[in-house]
């Protein structure tokens, strides 16, 4: 079996669904990872929002399958934000827009058409602050995403974590950088043990784990297999900080200080790790080994996509849409030898592997929200 390579859209705020599709096909993938990020959201750094999410029926979820069908493309939905900590009133708004994320994905069709919803599940840091802050966490996300998953589980939705730290969510004035509980191993057994039901698992990013000097390899190794639904593909190139370490983030300091002193600092909240994100196979070095991952993956029978998550220096922050997709386009070559078949033409993912999505007719449900299920 060849993995199909998708496009999380988050590096396509710039276009709308259609001319995204357009772009999927000119890159040459087999499915979209549509990020429908709620409208009036705190974060600045994911905006996309593919979908009309507010006017979201049995008909649109109908035109949306016929629309992929014809472009011969799968999808997924998510939006990924906290959802056990920061402002209280946003917070409440994050659960309940999750809610609809799975209504939505419920009307696609589910599970019978592997429409998955992505999310994070976020830090509550005033628990944190805590002894046992920690294991409050944890019981924090079993009280807010017990019901959420067992309400997915009804209707036949699968919801995925990603397991970025999202070291870039509090000021770099805090000395610590971990603000999603989902950002280690650890935690997400803790999570599936809290919450036993089998609706709920992981989008798996390695390049999380490669700065935080973790082999994805050995992670892949102690990874419940039935949980992985997805890869990001994305990629770190690290470097060496003699001043502050890597163990630890770079720290705000005085300006005055650091130029005097000539100490690196913290410049912004994203600025504190010591890497630089890539994608494989463009521009730069990498500091994983993409064909161990893989063949660990393949060893232990994932046959999931790869989702390309396009945050590169050299490409999505550019802000030039040539160079977006120049980077995509890279990503997939690079891939190519290590998931698709040997052709006359390539290395080709094989047209017998697609699978049309279901038409499935679901019948309109009234949305809910978190006092609905609480």
């Amino acid at each position: 079996m060849a993995n199909p390579i998708w496009i999380m859209t988050s590096a396509f705020d710039q276009l709308n669904l259609d001319q995204t599709i357009e772009k999927a096909t000119e890159i040459g993938v087999q499915g979209l990872d549509l990020c429908v990020f709620r409208k009036d959201g705190t974060r600045d750094d994911f905006v996309a929002t593919h979908l009309d999410y507010e006017n979201f029926g049995p008909e649109q979820a109908k035109g949306l399958i016929d629309k992929f069908n014809q472009a011969k493309l799968r999808l997924s939905i998510g939006a990924f934000e906290n959802l056990i900590g920061g402002d209280p009133e946003h917070r409440v708004k994050n659960q309940n827009h999750l809610l609809r994320l799975i209504r939505m994905a419920y009307l696609l069709g589910g599970d019978e058409n592997d429409v998955k919803v992505g999310t994070f599940v976020g830090y509550n840091h005033e628990l944190g602050n805590e002894e046992g802050g920690f294991e409050k966490n944890l019981l924090e996300y079993q009280k807010i995403f017990g019901p959420i998953i067992r309400y997915a589980a009804d209707l036949g939705v699968t919801v995925l974590y990603e397991n970025c730290p999202m070291e870039g969510w509090r000021s770099s004035g805090f000395t610590g950088t971990y603000n999603n509980l989902t950002g280690v191993l650890a935690a997400r057994k803790i999570m599936y043990e809290l919450v036993p039901e089998k609706n709920h698992g992981e989008i798996y990013d390695p390049s999380h784990d490669v700065w935080q000097h973790t082999d994805p390899v050995e992670v892949i190794k102690h990874t419940d297999m039935d949980r992985l639904k997805r890869i990001h593909v994305k990629s770190t190139r690290n470097s060496s900080d003699p001043f502050w370490g890597n163990m630890y983030p770079m720290q705000q300091i005085n300006p005055e200080w650091a130029k005097k002193l000539g100490i690196p600092s913290s410049t912004n909240s994203w600025d504190r790790h010591h890497y630089e994100a890539t994608l494989p196979g463009f521009g730069l070095g990498d500091s994983m080994d993409w064909r161990a991952f893989i063949n660990t993956l393949k060893q232990k029978g994932f046959s999931g996509p790869f989702e390309i998550e396009n945050e590169a220096v050299l490409s999505k922050q550019t802000g030039k849409m040539g160079a977006i997709v120049q980077g995509c386009k890279a990503a997939v070559q690079n891939l190519a030898p290590l998931l698709w078949n040997l052709t006359d033409e390539g290395w080709t993912y094989p047209e017998s592997e697609y699978h049309a999505l279901q038409e499935v007719h679901r019948s309109d449900l009234p949305i809910k929200t978190m006092s609905d299920l609480i």
